[in-house]
């Protein structure tokens, strides 16, 4: 009989324990938007009615390697974040914010 995670965990010595959690982090640092949808526990006609598009329409979004930045943010937006581009280099990183939405610059302007 299997037994509980938990209790196989509790068995683990502190330095397996700290391993396999620095694994998961790292999992769970990346992965494909289908695997976000599923991990924010949204259903793909949840995706659909939120985006007002047809379920066929997100599964394709989710299966696609190339996409307007514009349909990527709406994407994310729908299911509750930000995009945000981020250029690494080995002396630093870059925030890209060329690509904010409209009503973002109009807020920052009306601040300034």
């Amino acid at each position: 009989m299997s037994k509980p995670y938990s209790i196989l965990r509790g068995k683990m010595k502190p330095a397996a324990r700290k391993k396999a959690a620095e694994k998961t982090k790292a999992l769970l640092a990346e992965m494909p938007l289908q695997e976000l949808r599923h991990a924010r526990n949204l259903s793909q006609e949840q995706l659909a009615r939120t985006l007002s598009v047809k379920q066929p329409s997100v599964s394709k979004l989710e299966q696609r390697t190339d996409m307007y930045i514009s349909t990527l943010r709406n994407f994310i937006k729908a299911m509750g974040g930000d995009l945000e581009i981020i250029a690494r280099f080995p002396d630093g990183s870059i925030q890209i914010n060329q690509f904010e939405d409209i009503a973002t610059k109009t807020k920052k302007s009306s601040r300034v």
